[in-house]
């Protein structure tokens, strides 16, 4: 697999979004070298593994928001796909009033999304943007309240709605209006 002259392996390019999907192209991913263990002069123990304490009600909603604070600022520091669609925009779907753009982590997951759709066989021209970006600049560009959704239809999605705290304050939905919307 050298072909260039210098005995470096020339890249290779993967074509279709159906190949990863299916999984017929094999990934390799090197082993982690072991870094050596900084010189001690005691050995401090482990702390105990086991479940804690029960945490309480107030705490879990506390938890929850603290995780969900987490995956908002990897999403932030992330890039992205953001497939295109036949005209040249950004892929979006309409739900409830609210209009996503839809992002993906890898080409594996825009993969499983195509083969989902049924469009595994026609080419998707997508491009990499920082979540921050696509929150803080395409977000407040949509014709009306817009979020983002992270791997759409696969177990590990995520949704960034447009409310305070995730998109530009002047784009964020008061969470009442929502309920209002919905309503109607």
């Amino acid at each position: 697999m050298t072909g260039n002259g210098d005995d470096i392996p020339k890249p290779q390019r993967i074509s279709r979004l159906a190949e990863l999907a299916d999984g017929s192209i094999p990934v390799t991913v090197p082993e982690p070298e072991a870094a050596p263990a900084p010189p001690t002069a005691r050995t401090v123990p482990e702390p105990e593994a086991g479940p804690g304490p029960e945490p309480e009600a107030g705490d879990e909603v506390a938890v929850a928001r603290r995780e969900f604070a987490r995956l908002l600022g990897e999403f932030r520091r992330t890039a992205v796909l953001v497939p295109f669609d036949d005209s040249g925009s950004l892929w979006t779907a309409d739900f409830n009033g609210v209009r996503w753009i839809c992002a993906f982590s890898d080409e594996g997951a825009l993969a499983r999304f195509a083969v989902a759709r049924g469009e595994a066989g026609r080419e998707w021209t997508y491009r990499t943007v920082l979540g921050a970006r696509l929150l803080d600049v395409m977000v407040p560009m949509l014709p009306g309240p817009g979020g983002v959704a992270l791997d759409a239809g696969s177990a590990d999605g995520a949704l960034f709605p447009p409310v305070a705290g995730i998109v530009p304050d002047e784009v964020a939905l008061d969470l009442g209006e929502i309920g209002e919307a919905g309503a109607r």
